[in-house]
């Protein structure tokens, strides 16, 4: 489990115990968080391998979830369960993401500085080993440099027209957006004279 889906020991303890129960839906965890305070909150990210989860599914895992919860009992006060879809600028926690996503831009935080810096906005340009490739502006040139998985203190894709596309295209591909049910747009047409009374 890398530091990327569960930081804390608390919150590796916890994805050891829904990682199971959510794969057994035919989901992974993306993310996962325990964030303190007077009224804990418990976020679990999730997706569907191939991309595309809908509120439904969301639901289904809450439901598994809290039962697997309920009965390891891991977080002693009460606490609020959130189980969400990553969304569109979605955070990047697999190496595997890093491949799928390839040709996207992310930001990506390392948590040593590499270079003289601790943060990278580029291209993603895949893995090669457990080394993450992104595509970086260095003095006016375009240049892909490889940061090792491990380094990585937070991943995300940057929202941009071209993933709003994809995320589209692959939630109607996975059945969860249903063209049929839109309504047509009707246009005036504007080349008309106007009427007079």
């Amino acid at each position: 489990m890398t530091d990327l889906i569960a930081k804390t020991a608390i919150d590796r303890r916890l994805a050891e115990i829904v990682a199971p129960t959510i794969e057994g839906l035919g989901f992974e965890l993306v993310r996962i968080r325990l964030q303190g305070g007077r009224h804990p909150l418990l976020q679990i990210m999730a997706d569907r391998p191939e991309g595309g989860i809908d509120v439904d599914d969301c639901a289904a895992i809450s439901t598994a979830v809290s039962a697997v919860l309920d009965v390891e009992d891991p977080i002693e006060e009460n606490y609020t369960l959130e189980v969400s879809s990553p969304g569109i600028d979605r955070p990047l926690t697999r190496l595997k993401d890093f491949d799928m996503w390839e040709g996207y831009e992310a930001r990506i935080e390392t948590f040593e500085q590499i270079d003289g810096r601790k943060r990278f906005k580029g291209i993603l340009r895949g893995t090669e080993g457990d080394e993450v490739l992104i595509e970086i502006e260095e003095q006016g040139e375009m240049v892909t440099i490889g940061l090792q998985f491990d380094w990585l203190a937070d991943a995300k894709l940057i929202l941009t027209d071209e993933l709003i596309a994809e995320m589209l295209r692959q939630r109607k591909d996975a059945g969860i957006i249903d063209e049929s049910q839109f309504d047509d747009i009707e246009t005036e047409d504007t080349n008309s004279p106007d009427e007079e009374n």
